[in-house]
């Protein structure tokens, strides 16, 4: 349980200290940080499963549903991928935020609509919520938040695709790489062919950030995965909120984006929203982890359900 803990506090550390990380690279276009980070990630992963010998399974593994699902998972991703350094470099650290706050709502819907699943009275309350705070930021903003839709609906969808999933975590996240990699790499070529590629032109230190793209992109993805296997969902639902709460406070602290009143306003609708959802959420599984309780209690065995 400790060991699951620290995997998804350095999972959702590592997460928001992107927010840095990307930073340091303002001065790059976005679109050449997306092409190393996907070029730099796919060769990190594909290292890992071939240390790991899982490399001749990777390739069983791979046919013509898989890669259709993977395709549609890869494109959602680099969506994601391209949206968030945008952002990010172009200021919109908190718009950014707010997109991976509303996300786990955005995923509630998603679960109604696509694998019809059933949700508690007490659940309806924050989706409305996030609706009502979403509505209040569009007509304050004087425009759609489109840059925290985008993320949360693209990141959204995609955890849906990977719901069920073939391929685990490491094999999926390399196939994903793998479908991107060949146009990231053209791109990247071409750029600097043209002579405004960043790569060795803009100083070592960018081109080291760069080179570590992959690094700082698979690591994470590696450590919730880990923390996925060892600890409950509800307790991975109350540690998620750290990662946008350093996008948030870097935003506001740091990079000293504005933050008004009609924002705050917004915000603190969602805000509530979300305290609903945890605390509901902690304690249906509570109640639920009684009731398994009790059952082996009184049979001797547990539940069937």
């Amino acid at each position: 349980m400790k060991k699951g803990i620290f995997y998804a506090v350095t999972a959702y550390f590592l997460w928001g200290f992107l927010v840095v990380y990307f930073k340091w690279l303002h001065a790059v276009p976005s679109m050449q940080i997306i092409g190393h980070r996907i070029a730099w990630s796919f060769l990190f992963l594909m290292a890992i499963v071939i240390i790991r010998g899982e490399l001749k399974d990777f390739w069983k593994s791979l046919n013509r549903k898989t890669l259709g699902i993977f395709i549609i998972s890869a494109v959602l991703l680099t969506v994601n991928w391209s949206t968030y350094v945008w952002a990010i470099t172009a200021d919109y650290v908190v718009e950014a935020s707010l997109g991976y706050f509303i996300n786990p709502l955005v995923s509630v819907v998603l679960g109604v609509v696509f694998m019809r699943e059933r949700l508690r009275p007490w659940q309806w309350v924050p989706v409305g919520l996030a609706a009502l705070g979403v509505a209040y930021l569009t007509i304050s903003y004087g425009r759609l938040p489109w840059i925290s839709l985008v993320l949360a609906f693209t990141f959204g969808v995609y955890g849906l695709i990977k719901k069920t999933a073939p391929l685990n975590s490491l094999h999926g996240n390399a196939l994903e790489t793998l479908i991107m990699f060949l146009p990231a790499v053209g791109y990247l070529i071409f750029e600097q062919t043209q002579g405004v590629g960043a790569y060795i032109n803009a100083g070592w230190m960018i081109t080291l950030l760069l080179s570590l793209a992959g690094f700082v992109t698979a690591i994470p993805l590696l450590c919730f995965a880990e923390a996925a296997r060892r600890i409950p969902l509800s307790t991975m639902g109350i540690l998620q909120y750290l990662s946008p709460t350093m996008q948030f406070l870097l935003g506001v602290l740091v990079y000293q984006e504005a933050f008004d009143t009609s924002r705050w306003i917004g915000f603190g609708i969602i805000w509530l929203g979300l305290i609903i959802f945890t605390v509901e959420s902690w304690l249906a599984s509570r109640n639920a982890s009684q009731l398994a309780v009790g059952s082996t209690d009184l049979s001797g065995q547990p539940p069937l359900s």
